[in-house]
C-alpha cells in the first residue's frame, strides 16, 4: 500500500503557509513521520487562524487543514535553548528537512544548509523560495500577478486570480520532484543534497503553450475569461434550457461536425475550419447558444456522450466534492479537537503492482 512506501523516511517540515507542507503531507500520506515545526511564540503557522468569517469559530482552520495531514507538530521557540536542543535532535536524525525560511532568518537561527548539514552531513534539504533574483516577501497572488497569470484571466475591466493557491501548489510539485530525484542520488552515492526552487520559475515553468505564444509568434495573451487563444469552441461556456452551464472543448474538425449534426446547426460554413471559429468566434458562440438552450441538459448531454464530444458541466465544489472521484480522495483526523477534513495529495494508483 502507498501509505507504507516510506515508512522509514523521517522529514522535519520547517515550513508554512502552503508549498511546503504541501510536501510534507505528501510524504506523510506515503508512510513518512514528519515532525512539522511552528513558532510557538507566534501561535504557530499562520494559516492556523484563516479562517472563512462567520463560519470557523475556533480549532485550526480549514485553510491549515488542507496541507497539514498526518503530521506530529512541535511548537518550537527558536530562543529557547531548551526547545532549540530538542529541533537539533529533530534535525540530526532527519532524511529530509523541508524549508522555507528565508535566508537571513536561517542565518540568524542557524537554520542554513551549512549549519544543519554540520548535525547531519547526509540530510537532503528543499528550500523555497519566492522570487529567483530578489530578496521579498512572496505570497501566491503576488506570483500570480508577476508572472502573467492575472493578465490572462477575468476580463479586460474586471482581471481575476485564479481562486487557489495554484502558484504554491506547483511549486509544492517541483519540491517533490526534487525531493524524489535526491532521495535516488542519495540511494546511488550515499551523499545527502542541497536544492532550492522558487515560486516564481515554479511559475513561469507551468506557463506552457501560453509562453510559446509569445515566444514563438510575439503574441501577447490577454484576458479571454474562459475560452483557449489557439482553438474554438474551447472553454466557451453555454447554456441549456433548463439553465444548466457547460463548456465545450472541440479540439478537431471531426468534432466540430459531430457537434453540428448533434445540436443541428445550420449555416456553418464561417466555422468550417478551427481557424474560422477563432476569426468568427462571437457569432460561432451566439448560434451555438440558440441551438443549446433548446434541450434540456440530460438530453443533450447524452447525446454529446454517444458522439464522443467533449463537454463540461459547469459545477459548484459541493457538488464536485460529492462525486465518487473526490470521496476517494477523501481523508480525515483530528487536529487539535477539530475534525479535519482535506483531499489527498496523491492522485496516482495507491497499489503498486509487480509485474515482473
Amino acid at each position: 500500500m502507498a501509505q507504507e512506501f516510506f515508512k522509514d523516511l523521517y522529514v522535519v517540515e520547517l515550513a508554512s503557509v502552503l508549498a511546503g507542507p504541501s510536501v510534507g503531507k505528501f510524504f506523510a500520506e506515503l508512510g513518512a513521520k514528519v515532525i512539522k515545526i511552528e513558532n510557538k511564540r507566534s501561535g504557530g503557522d499562520v494559516t492556523r487562524n484563516w479562517r472563512i468569517p462567520g463560519e470557523e469559530i475556533s480549532g485550526p482552520s480549514a485553510y491549515y487543514a488542507s496541507v497539514n495531514f498526518g503530521k506530529q507538530v512541535e511548537f518550537i521557540d527558536l530562543s529557547s535553548p531548551e526547545d532549540r536542543t530538542i529541533l537539533d535532535s529533530y534535525l540530526a536524525k532527519a532524511d529530509l528537512v523541508i524549508s522555507n525560511y528565508q535566508d537571513r532568518v536561517a542565518e540568524k537561527w542557524g537554520l542554513s544548509y551549512d549549519d544543519i548539514a554540520l548535525l547531519n552531513p547526509k540530510v537532503i534539504m528543499g528550500v523555497l523560495k519566492g522570487f529567483k533574483h530578489e530578496d521579498r516577501p512572496a505570497f501566491d497572488v503576488v506570483l500570480q500577478a508577476e508572472t502573467g497569470w492575472i493578465s490572462m484571466t477575468g476580463s479586460k475591466d474586471a482581471p481575476a486570480k485564479l481562486p487557489v493557491a495554484l502558484i504554491d501548489i506547483l511549486a509544492g510539485h517541483q519540491m517533490k520532484e526534487a525531493f524524489l530525484l535526491a532521495m535516488i542520488k542519495k540511494l546511488k552515492t550515499g551523499q545527502g543534497s542541497y536544492f532550492e526552487c522558487n515560486l516564481e520559475q515554479a511559475s513561469l515553468a507551468s506557463l506552457a503553450n501560453q509562453a510559446t505564444n509569445v515566444l514563438m509568434n510575439d503574441f501577447t495573451p490577454e484576458p479571454i475569461e474562459t475560452t483557449h487563444p489557439n482553438i474554438a469552441p474551447y472553454g466557451d461556456w453555454f447554456t441549456t434550457k433548463d439553465g444548466i452551464r457547460f463548456v465545450l472543448a472541440i479540439g478537431s474538425d471531426k468534432m466540430w461536425n459531430e457537434l453540428v449534426s448533434t445540436i443541428g446547426l445550420e449555416n456553418t460554413t464561417q466555422f468550417g475550419s478551427n481557424d474560422l471559429r477563432l476569426s468568427n468566434r462571437n457569432l460561432m458562440a451566439q448560434q451555438i447558444q440558440e441551438r443549446t438552450q433548446t434541450f434540456d441538459h440530460q438530453k443533450l448531454f447524452e447525446a454529446f456522450d454517444s458522439k464522443g464530444i467533449p463537454y463540461g458541466e459547469v459545477k459548484d465544489l459541493k457538488l464536485v466534492l460529492a462525486s465518487d472521484a473526490s470521496r476517494e480522495l477523501l481523508l480525515e483526523e483530528k487536529i487539535d479537537g477539530r475534525t479535519c477534513s482535506s483531499l489527498s495529495e496523491l492522485a496516482f494508483t495507491k497499489t503498486f503492482l509487480d509485474r515482473s
